[in-house]
Parts: structure tokens; C-alpha cells; sequence
């Protein structure tokens, strides 16, 4: 990180952790004055879509920077060679000005460092890049609309369910459609298991559990005719 940035400085995962606080509490404080409960599965919907939201935000920030990515992704290639560090724990260990929070510049290194283990994220004629780019510009509106009426309520729930039911179809099958492109690629034999399991696994099965859990609730929605399996 530079060393001549101005402000106090932060761990990059720091920042992450104040930014994902700050969008799922609204969420919760929501919820509470509407005079539900935090309802087990409300409250996983709620910081599964509020993580979107941010998620949404870095896929805004791989397209407005994507020649930068590109650029990026070979320092920090070069940058293993010579020091032997992982990238994704330097970039998220390393720290940073408080100031930078909607950098999309400091974001765009999310994709460099996980290029490392898919190079299709520094390639702007791949699925996966076209796929993410595309999903933070469509879907951000949705996640928002979806974030406040799970919170209280203030669409009709028909509207909200078929609303829920598009997101999180869409969200599941892009990304096991990914994941198919990933495997069928190869690109897993050219990393580790456990990079495998943790890093491209571990990051991408969220937008496939989670949005199978949406379109639950979202089906009892539009059938129910009101919000009793968000415990509203």
C-alpha cells in the first residue's frame, strides 16, 4: 500500500469488516422499529444480501478498472516470486488509508490478487469476467429493493417474491455456471487443493446456498401472500 497515503491507516480487511457493519446494521435496526424479530432466516438473508451490496460495488470497480486489473495482476504475480507471500493475505493484511473506503481503485486488487488463482479475471473476453461486471450493475437495484422490504416489509409480498425469485435464480446459476466454466477450463489443476476448496470454492458456493435459501422464501412469499417465513 503507499506509504504516502494521508489519514489513519487501516488493515484493508478492516475496511471491509467497517463496511459490511455499516450495511448490515440498517438491516437489523430496520427490521426491529417494523416490530419483527431477528428471525434466523431473515437475519442470514439480511447479511447475505447486504455482503451483495458490497460484492456489487467491487464488480463495478472491475470494470471501471479494468485495464488497472489487468496491470495489477502481474505485479502481484512478480510480487510472489520475489517475496513468497500470498497475494489475497498481503493485499487484505496490508494496510491502508481510512479515506480510500470507496476507492474503486483499492478494490480493483480484490480481482488482481484472486486472478492468481483464475486468470479469467483479467481477461475481459471471459465468462467470468463479463458475468461479475455485468451482475454489480444489474443486480445492485434489486438487492437494495430486496434488502428493505425482507427488512420491513414495505413491498407487497407477491412483488417482493417474484422480485426474490429472479435475484436468487440468477445469482445460483451464474454462479454454477462459473464454476462449470472453472472446472471444464482446467483452470483447477493449475492451483492447489486447498486454494481450490478455500479461495475459489469457499468464495463463489455463498451465491449458490444462499440464493437456494432466497428462492425458498421468496416461492412461500408470492404463494403465502404475506412475510411469515421472514418471521414478519
Amino acid at each position: 500500500m503507499n506509504e504516502n497515503e494521508k489519514g489513519p491507516k487501516l488493515p484493508v480487511i478492516a475496511l471491509v469488516a467497517l463496511l459490511l457493519a455499516a450495511l448490515i446494521l440498517p438491516g437489523i435496526v430496520l427490521r426491529l422499529r417494523a416490530g419483527g424479530g431477528l428471525d434466523p432466516v431473515f437475519t442470514m438473508l439480511c447479511v447475505f444480501l447486504a455482503v451483495n451490496l458490497l460484492i456489487c460495488y467491487w464488480e463495478i470497480s472491475l470494470f471501471r478498472r479494468r485495464d488497472y486489473i489487468e496491470t495489477r495482476t502481474e505485479y502481484w504475480r512478480e510480487r510472489q516470486r520475489e517475496t513468497g507471500r500470498v497475494p489475497a493475505v498481503e493485499y487484505f493484511f496490508g494496510k491502508t488509508s481510512l479515506w480510500r473506503m470507496f476507492s474503486m481503485t483499492l478494490w480493483a486488487d480484490v480481482w488482481a490478487t484472486y486472478a492468481q488463482y483464475d486468470g479469467a479475471f483479467a481477461d475481459r473476453k471471459s465468462f467470468g469476467f463479463n458475468a461479475d461486471i455485468s451482475n454489480g450493475h444489474i443486480t445492485l437495484i434489486p438487492t437494495v429493493l430486496l434488502y428493505g422490504a425482507f427488512a420491513t416489509g414495505f413491498l407487497p409480498p407477491l412483488a417482493a417474491g417474484l422480485l426474490g425469485v429472479a435475484l436468487f435464480w440468477q445469482q445460483a446459476y451464474v454462479t454454477s455456471v462459473y464454476l462449470n466454466a472453472f472446472f471444464v477450463a482446467g483452470r483447477h489443476r493449475l492451483i492447489s487443493r486447498r486454494d481450490l476448496w478455500l479461495i475459489v470454492l469457499g468464495t463463489n458456493s455463498p451465491w449458490v446456498i444462499f440464493p437456494l435459501l432466497g428462492l425458498y422464501v421468496s416461492v412461500r412469499l408470492a404463494v403465502e401472500g404475506n412475510y411469515s417465513a421472514l418471521g414478519l
